[in-house]
């Protein structure tokens, strides 16, 4: 598909905090703190303040979510994976793109949408992820919501792979090579305390 330049009017955040944090203890990782603050106090920190919008994907302690802003649930209620929080994201907003990023990954770069931005406008894509260098980072991405029905249609038929249904579109990745641990994601008490 073809588009303009993307500016920030034209994006949805999405903070990705709807896991059921099996690796935490069964804990609501958005919620597990680290430096005296939650986690979505971090994810909150990485998105632009002229950003149009922000939704947060969560299946639980949705009432302690809204205190930070908008919430949106996965229309089923099993966990299927964070393609299934994209969705429906999707579904609440009339924004053009999205900016996902997740809610375990603290001390993401306060850049990272611009990285994105460039990335996806130079290539005239319709997702942009980041690659650190040495792994993409599938969760970190902006996608264009015209997408929708394809990614309806991926999880109909049982699938849930971010970068299966990524690649069969017009995508790029942003370079931030040399920054893996600012992408660091924390899945246990033990990787979140190890953080400096």
């Amino acid at each position: 598909m073809a588009k303009n330049t993307i500016h920030q009017k034209d994006v949805t955040a999405i903070i990705l905090a709807g896991g059921e944090g099996r690796r935490m203890s069964g804990q609501d990782k958005g919620l597990v703190s680290w430096k005296q603050r939650p986690l979505i106090e971090y994810a909150l920190d990485a998105i632009p303040s002229d950003i149009a919008n922000t939704l947060i994907s969560c299946n639980r302690n949705i009432d302690q979510y809204k205190i930070y802003g908008e919430t949106v649930q996965d229309e089923d209620s099993a966990y299927e994976g964070p393609l299934a929080g994209i969705y429906a994201s999707m579904t609440h907003t009339s924004s053009p793109f999205i900016f996902v990023l997740p809610c375990d990954s603290p001390l993401a770069p306060r850049d990272v949408y611009y990285q994105l931005a460039n990335a996806l406008n130079a290539g005239n894509a319709d997702i942009c992820y980041v690659n650190d260098g040495e792994r993409e980072q599938y969760l970190f991405a902006l996608i264009s919501t015209q997408l929708k029905s394809s990614l309806k249609e991926y999880l109909l038929r049982g699938n849930r792979q971010v970068h299966r249904w990524y690649k069969q579109h017009n995508y790029v990745e942003a370079d931030l090579s040399g920054q893996q641990f600012a992408f660091r994601n924390c899945n246990t008490i033990t990787e979140l305390a190890e953080l400096k």
